[in-house]
């Protein structure tokens, strides 16, 4: 590896590690007949993964200029290197669940970011069904970290660290973690809940590492419904295929902008929450939850009332 900085190598490590884990999972799913895996569905996450990988490269120069010139204007430097580290993860971990709260609640960026929440299937893989357009704009949400004192590469380096936790939380194993973990930090039941279609579940748990994000802006949700967690998004797509997994919100999208009435119900389509629509011909994801709360819950208490 002679010639690499070390966020090239890290990325190198941490991609044999995460197809290492991914090769053990796909095995012990076969063997133990649990089908968590589909063939189209792996290969459609492994033509994603490329697709961002590409757009990652073409986009590489650009980042390191934007963070380099912002980290000219830093605000202050830490000196510390073990503070310096804890800071830099932590700050970078806000601004990502800021970033991911953003592809759920503005319908442009969902446009994007839907791609990752399109399978039907929950397993590693899943984590490489990346939001292919993301890095062309994830870096201006990180330009924060550069007026911090952090430099552009560190930025990268902690980004690709939570990137590959982030990662490892996508199984449907069930793994026996301590009370207090799933506390601080993103569990694989959180990130269930997270790519789950069950409305109470809708944009729920956007953390990466840790969940105390979502636990302090009323974003989390346990994964304790009766009924079984299904995955994907609301309205799948008829057309899986390569292209139209990339823009059928696109198409949407740009369907609703041309009918509404007005320039202000056209940008309501634009920023508002996926859902939204000026005749309430459709609902956002809380507006189901109301409804799913008024359907479910209170009955039930009337039910515990008159027993």
């Amino acid at each position: 590896m002679h010639g690499l900085d070390k966020s090239e190598i890290s990325a190198v490590v941490i991609l044999c590690l995460l197809v290492a884990l991914t090769l053990l999972e796909m095995g012990l799913s076969y063997w133990e007949d649990r089908h968590y895996y589909k063939t189209r569905d792996t290969l459609t996450n492994i033509y994603l993964t490329s697709l961002a990988v590409v757009t990652n490269l073409i986009v590489k120069g650009g980042t390191f200029l934007i963070l380099n010139f912002a980290y000219k204007f830093r605000l202050f430097q830490i000196h510390n290197v073990w503070l310096y580290w804890f800071i830099l993860v932590v700050a970078q971990d806000f601004l990502y669940w800021v970033l991911h709260y953003t592809g759920h609640y503005c319908r442009v960026f969902w446009a994007m970011h839907v791609t990752h929440h399109s399978s039907e299937n929950f397993n590693f893989t899943t984590g490489f069904r990346s939001t292919v357009f993301e890095p062309l704009y994830r870096t201006f949400f990180y330009l924060p970290l550069a007026f911090m004192g952090f430099n552009a590469l560190d930025i990268l380096y902690a980004y690709l660290v939570t990137q590959f936790y982030g990662n490892l939380v996508h199984t449907q194993y069930k793994i026996p973690l301590p009370k207090w973990y799933g506390w601080i930090f993103v569990t694989p039941a959180h990130h269930r809940v997270h790519h789950a279609s069950n409305i109470p579940y809708l944009d729920k748990n956007m953390g990466m590492v840790l969940i105390i994000w979502d636990r302090l802006f009323n974003t989390f949700r346990d994964e304790d419904l009766p009924e079984p967690v299904k995955y994907g998004i609301t309205k799948q797509p008829e057309n899986m295929g390569p292209v139209n997994i990339l823009f059928h919100e696109w198409k949407a999208l740009i369907h609703d902008v041309k009918r509404a009435p007005g320039f202000r119900n056209k940008l309501g389509y634009l920023f508002n929450p996926p859902g939204w629509s000026h005749d309430g011909s459709t609902q956002t994801a809380r507006a189901m939850q109301r409804e799913y709360e008024i359907q479910h819950i209170t009955p039930l208490s009337e039910q515990k009332h008159s027993a």
